[in-house]
């Protein structure tokens, strides 16, 4: 029995080799985890930032690196598709970030944080999207260092969302804007 909405195959994906995804045009997007301490959720964004076609990610402070099983296990092989580069100080990261005329977007509740939904990017320019520990969020050094803090559009009782369900809500949003 044949569906309209039969699911594809993973032959049928057409998906680009690691190779290839190297060499293919990047989004002008740039993600720095700061002290985030989750395996799980490093890999979750690692794989996130592959799907979205993202230049690089920085993993600063706690936040662990590749090789590791736990990252992997959520990454699955992305870790290895994304470039990405370690930094001791989550500052140093966002000064050459700024050197190279990136614009820092800090993901967080903020006075005067710009709602995701009222976002609005400019395809010609860098932008850095930085995401903060799971318990403490964004530390204000950092947020102090950003250009403008984005922040989630929530309606219920909870305060905050897990940082891999925010990354990929914002780092969609970020992709759609400056792919057009």
């Amino acid at each position: 029995m044949s569906s309209y909405n039969a699911k594809l195959k993973i032959t049928e994906l057409h998906r680009i080799s690691s190779d290839d995804f190297k060499q293919t045009k990047k989004t002008p997007l740039v993600v720095v985890l700061d002290n985030v301490r989750s395996l799980h959720n490093i890999g979750a964004i690692f794989r996130t930032a592959d799907a979205f076609l993202i230049e690089k990610i920085y993993l600063c402070g706690i936040s662990a690196c590749p090789p590791h099983p736990e990252i992997h296990k959520t990454a699955l092989g992305a870790e290895n598709s994304i470039e990405w580069q370690y930094e001791e100080d989550c500052m140093q990261a966002l000064e050459k970030l700024k050197n190279q005329g990136y614009t820092l977007l800090a993901i967080e509740q903020a006075r005067n944080s710009i709602m995701l939904n009222d976002l609005q990017l400019d395809k010609d320019k860098g932008y850095a999207l930085v995401f903060g520990n799971e318990v403490k969020g964004v530390a204000q050094d950092v947020i102090d260092a950003c250009d403008a803090c984005i922040e989630i559009p929530q309606f219920g009782t909870k305060h905050s969302l897990n940082v891999s369900v925010s990354g990929g809500i914002v780092i969609w949003e970020a992709f759609k804007q400056l792919s057009k």
